[in-house]
């Protein structure tokens, strides 16, 4: 494994009932004027917002809300945050949602920091200086997917020049992250399929790198995934099945609280390629991951052999028999492939609505970057996007 340093300081407060008996007294260090930040206002049909304001209001907290961050946060969303939060004064930010709420609420604390006329855009996503002030923040979680409820980065897309990039800093942890599975019941089935995706996603990033060697993090991985991918198929037999969510929810944050990664040099090449799709169509993050992943993979195969091979040994049980390494190697991916199909994932970028003829302007707009198993050039990025245009 190679050389690394770990830090998370965010406390985790997990499982049913957690926001009533917990919120209050997480609370209680920070000051009177909190900011709500949410989604669509599914929460407020599902009875989370009435919990989460009532707590508050118990608390004698003074509450101020932001609604209406979608699901590919925007600038634009992030600066009406920062304008709440400077012109009431707030102390703390709760958001209640998923990753999208979560990423967007990250750089509005930490906007909210910087001087006026200094804007959060400029200063963390295209000079990518890291946020090292931010007003506290806590989690409510509704929805397991990212794991920014664990971590310090987060994804914002600037609609106008069609850039969807990330961003990180110390000072973005959660204070507290509170996870309730019973709060996803209600998601939309495609939604939790598309959750899968992201999670199983990030672990294949992390997986997919050198060293290839045999270290603890590769197996923590293994076992991270294959119970993903049981309790997956459970969740989507059964949206209450409380084990199987549960063990999904603590699943997606483990993909990506950054302790999977450690001892790993890493490949985020598929995120970037899926960025781009959504930075022009707005298409979920899962759907379009479900889409890239696999042709990455193939993509990479020749060089990624060996990787392979183990993860279709490991993650999937294949024998391989008869097959050479290539086809062994071709086999974990079209596993991974099937999976997602199983649960209700797309598999060609015509099945999402993007037309063939934005494919060179969208590899051209895509952030890429050397890896161990790639270096791809424009042309690269849209011959792999043209690879699933259509089947």
């Amino acid at each position: 494994m190679k050389p690394f340093i770990y830090h998370n300081p965010t406390k985790i407060v997990f499982g049913k009932d957690c926001v009533v008996e917990s919120l209050a007294s997480e609370l209680e260090q920070y000051g009177k004027r909190v900011l709500v930040t949410y989604g669509g206002g599914s929460i407020k049909k599902n009875g989370v917002y009435d919990t989460v304001i009532n707590v508050l209001q118990e608390a004698g907290k003074e509450v101020f809300e932001l609604s209406g961050i979608m699901s590919n946060p925007r600038t634009t969303k992030v600066r009406e945050g920062i304008a709440l939060c400077k012109d009431h004064q707030i102390d703390f930010i709760l958001a209640v949602g998923g990753g999208s709420v979560i990423d967007c609420t990250k750089f509005i604390a930490g906007g909210a920091k910087l001087p006026d006329g200094v804007d959060f855009w400029q200063t963390f996503f295209l000079e990518h200086q890291p946020v090292t002030e931010a007003i506290p923040f806590g989690v409510v979680l509704t929805m397991a997917a990212t794991g920014s409820e664990m971590n310090n980065g987060g994804v914002i897309t600037d609609w106008e020049t069609q850039k969807k990039l990330s961003g990180y800093g110390p000072a973005i942890f959660p204070q507290f992250s509170m996870l309730d599975p019973t709060y996803t019941y209600t998601l939309p089935r495609e939604q939790v399929a598309y959750g899968i995706v992201d999670m199983l996603s990030h672990l294949m990033e992390q997986y997919m790198s050198t060293p290839d060697d045999d270290n603890v993090t590769d197996s923590a991985i293994e076992g991270v995934f294959k119970n993903i991918v049981r309790n997956g198929r459970k969740s989507m037999e059964n949206l209450e099945d409380y084990e199987a969510r549960s063990n999904i929810m603590w699943g997606a944050t483990l993909a990506l609280n950054r302790s999977l990664g450690l001892g790993k040099d890493q490949d985020w090449m598929t995120h970037a390629l899926e960025h781009a799709l959504s930075a022009f169509y707005d298409i979920p993050h899962g759907e379009g991951l479900a889409i890239m992943h696999p042709a990455y993979l193939r993509w990479i195969l020749p060089k990624a052999t060996n990787r392979l091979m183990r993860f279709a040994r490991e993650v999937w049980g294949i024998e391989r028999g008869s097959m050479t390494e290539e086809e062994y190697a071709l086999a974990g991916i079209e596993a991974l492939e099937a999976y997602f199909r199983e649960i209700g994932a797309p598999s060609t970028l015509q099945e999402v609505g993007i037309p063939k003829e934005s494919l060179e302007a969208i590899a051209e707009s895509c952030v890429r970057y050397p890896t161990a198993y790639s270096n791809l050039s424009v042309e690269d990025a849209q011959l792999i996007y043209e690879s699933v245009f259509e089947k």
